[in-house]
């Protein structure tokens, strides 16, 4: 078994400057993931990859959970910037808010079905 870690250390200053300079602030994509990281959440975000909008009543049935439950969750999305809501007379429809999301959460699942082949040398 090879270790996974150099046999020598040896610090390439300028990789890490240019690396470091160039390195934005990630908080608001920690955000993302945190709220993509609940197995319920991340099924309805995905289930809104399969259906433009669902409602909250049908979000419910999907996950099997109350409606109450449901709300929770989207609500969380949506102040997450990871969803929108719009009311429809007295229905309240939930779709990802854009198609950023919907990529990601599409080449998540991808990603996760393509096996055991994931590069490692």
């Amino acid at each position: 078994m090879t270790k996974e870690i150099c046999e020598i250390t040896v610090v390439h200053e300028e990789v890490v400057e240019r690396v470091q300079q160039a390195l934005p602030n990630m908080e608001a994509a920690v955000q993302l993931f945190k709220a993509l990281a609940d197995e319920t959440r991340l099924k309805i975000a995905y289930s809104l990859t399969l259906e433009e909008e669902m409602c909250v009543c049908d979000v419910a049935a999907v996950i099997g959970s109350s409606v109450a439950t449901a709300s929770h969750h989207l609500r969380y999305l949506r102040e997450n910037a990871l969803a929108k809501s719009q009311r429809k007379g007295k229905m309240v429809y939930y779709s990802l808010a854009d198609d950023h999301i919907h990529q990601l959460v599409k080449v998540a699942y991808e990603h996760t079905t393509e096996g055991d082949d994931h590069g490692d040398s």
